[in-house]
C-alpha cells in the first residue's frame, strides 16, 4: 500500500506584504552600508575602514583569518588590520564584513524543512565560482563574488519572516520534485528572486548587485545581464557539484544564451570546477566561522 504526502496548504503572500517586512529591517551597520554603496576601492579611505574593522572584534579576527587563508595563498603571516586590508583590498574585506552582518540578520530559524547552514554554504560556494569564472572572463572578481554570496538572499528573508508559508514550500516541492522557486511561486505567489531585489533596493545595493540578484534564474531578462548571467552559471555549477550538502539538490536549468554568451571552452569549465571545489571548503570555513 502506497502513502502519498497530503498536498501543502496554499498561502499566497501579496507582494506588498514582503515589501513592507524589507521596509521594517534595521539598517545595515554604517561600515557595510559604506562598503556596498561603494564602486571601487578610490571610492573609500582603506584607513577609516581599518578603523572600523578593529572595532568590531569578529569582523577582525575574521579579516585576519581570512588574508591567511590559502585563497589568497600569502607567503607571510598578517598579523595587523592594516596589514590585512592592504594586502586582501577593499573589496575582499566586503566579502568578510557583508557575510558577517547577514548572518547575524538571518540567523538559523525554525524553518521545518530547511537548513540555513546548508543555504549559506551553497551562497558561498556560488560566490566562489562566480568569482573563478570572472578571473577567466577578465571582469571584476570582486563583484562577482558579492553578488554570488547575495543571490539567494530573498529565501531568506521569505524562510525567516514568513516561515509558516515557506514551510508549505518545502513540503511542496518535496511532493512535486521541483525547483524552488516553482514551488514559491505555486505556494506563496512571490519567490525568492523578487524578495531579494526588493532587499538589495532597500538596502541600497549598487545597480549591477542587484540586477544580478533579480536576474540570476532568467539572466536574459535583465537589462544589464553581463554579471547576472555569471552568478546563473556559477549557481547551476554548484548546485550540480553538490556544494551545500543537500541530498536532494536540483540543478536549476540553464540558460544556453547565458551559458554560450559567457564563450568559455569545455577546458577552462573543467578548471573553473576544479578551482571551485579547491577554494571553496577555506573560504566558506572563514566566513561561516563563529
Amino acid at each position: 500500500m502506497t502513502h502519498t504526502l497530503p498536498e501543502p496548504n496554499i498561502t499566497k503572500v501579496h507582494f506588498d506584504q514582503v515589501l513592507e517586512q524589507i521596509r521594517d529591517l534595521p539598517a545595515l551597520p554604517a561600515i557595510v552600508q559604506d562598503l556596498m554603496a561603494s564602486v571601487g576601492p578610490d571610492d573609500i579611505d582603506i584607513n577609516v575602514i581599518t578603523r572600523k574593522v578593529m572595532l568590531d572584534q569578529a569582523l577582525a579576527a575574521k579579516t585576519l583569518r581570512f588574508a591567511n587563508s590559502s585563497f589568497y595563498g600569502t607567503q607571510t603571516k598578517v598579523t595587523t588590520i592594516q596589514q590585512a586590508i592592504t594586502l586582501i583590498g577593499v573589496n575582499s574585506v566586503r566579502h568578510v564584513v557583508t557575510a558577517t552582518a547577514l548572518t547575524g540578520y538571518f540567523p538559523a530559524n525554525s524553518c521545518a524543512g530547511l537548513d540555513f547552514i546548508s543555504l549559506w554554504r551553497h551562497a558561498i560556494a556560488t560566490a566562489v565560482c562566480a568569482r573563478v569564472l570572472a578571473r577567466h572572463l577578465h571582469v571584476n572578481q570582486d563583484y562577482a563574488f558579492t553578488a554570488g554570496l547575495l543571490h539567494d538572499i530573498g529565501r531568506l528573508v521569505l524562510a525567516t519572516y514568513f516561515r509558516r508559508e515557506y514551510e508549505a514550500v518545502v513540503a511542496y516541492r518535496k511532493l512535486h520534485d521541483c525547483q524552488w522557486l516553482q514551488a514559491e511561486r505555486d505556494v506563496m505567489g512571490v519567490d525568492h528572486a523578487m524578495a531579494g531585489e526588493a532587499l538589495a533596493a532597500h538596502w541600497h545595493f549598487s545597480d549591477t548587485i542587484r540586477f544580478a540578484i533579480a536576474g540570476h534564474h532568467q539572466p536574459e531578462d535583465q537589462k544589464v545581464h553581463s554579471l547576472a548571467s555569471i552568478v546563473h552559471v556559477a549557481n547551476a555549477i554548484t548546485h550540480a557539484l553538490d556544494m551545500s550538502g543537500v541530498e536532494d539538490d536540483l540543478v536549476p536549468p540553464v540558460s544556453p544564451a547565458s551559458w554560450e554568451g559567457l564563450g568559455l571552452s569545455e577546458e577552462i569549465y573543467q578548471h573553473v570546477f576544479l578551482e571551485t571545489e579547491l577554494q571553496f571548503d577555506e573560504v566558506s570555513r572563514v566566513l561561516l566561522s563563529e
